[in-house]
């Protein structure tokens, strides 16, 4: 490639970086299941995902098992599918994605929902009863289905680690090991498609920068 046409590539290279840069902004982050609670293991990490997506001013979050594991609600889990902290009093919807189920919100101003050592949480998702109340669910009444809600006037940020360092916690049967118990996230993040390429483009356009000062030598 000859000098000239070299700084034009990192020219072009460079202004699709700028324009590249605001999409690759976090719009959506996913984090993993990546800590284990459950007496005789859980199996190989990661154990599901726990997806955030800034819809305007709400943000949608999917809670998603791998393995086949199923939601349940022991008494590790303090009777609640997943517990999340958030830095105030949103309000939060949750979709019916459970056949047969109603799944309800509690919002904790105490920040009291625990469960196995996994800390203390403000907010709980759980399968009810008729009555309203968060029911047992053992391995046999699990579900698979992901759990799906919204939260409004919020962004990404307001998610929090609580006081043990863990941002979510499900209750869960391993689809491994066939052990119940609870699962965390203590904030390990996936790179998504957006930061990837922006890096990617980065680490080329670094080299094309390389090459053409090698060609000024000569």
């Amino acid at each position: 490639m000859r000098r000239g046409q070299v700084g034009l590539a990192i020219a072009v290279l460079a202004a699709g970086l700028l324009l590249a840069a605001p999409a690759a902004r976090a719009d959506s982050i996913t984090y993993e299941f990546t800590s284990c609670h459950i007496t005789g293991g859980c199996g190989t990490a990661p154990y599901g995902t726990v997806t955030l997506t800034q819809n305007g001013t709400t943000v949608d979050v999917t809670v998603h098992l791998n393995d086949g594991s199923k939601f349940v609600q022991t008494g590790s889990g303090d009777q609640y599918a997943v517990k999340f902290e958030l830095s105030s009093g949103f309000t939060v919807t949750v979709d019916q994605t459970v056949p047969g189920q109603t799944l309800a919100v509690t919002y904790d101003s105490s920040n009291t929902l625990d469960g196995d050592g996994t800390g203390n949480f403000n907010f709980g998702i759980c399968a009810t009863t008729t009555g309203g109340a968060c029911a047992q669910i053992g391995g046999g009444a699990g579900f698979t289905n992901d759990i799906t809600f919204h939260v409004a006037s919020a962004t990404i940020s307001d998610f929090i680690a609580n006081d043990k360092g863990n941002f979510f916690v499900a209750d869960i049967l391993s689809g491994q090991t066939g052990k119940t118990g609870p699962v965390d996230v203590s904030g390990t993040q996936v790179a998504e498609p957006g930061t990837l390429l922006l890096l990617g483009s980065g680490v080329i356009a670094v080299e094309l920068w390389r090459r053409a000062r090698g060609l000024r030598r000569r």
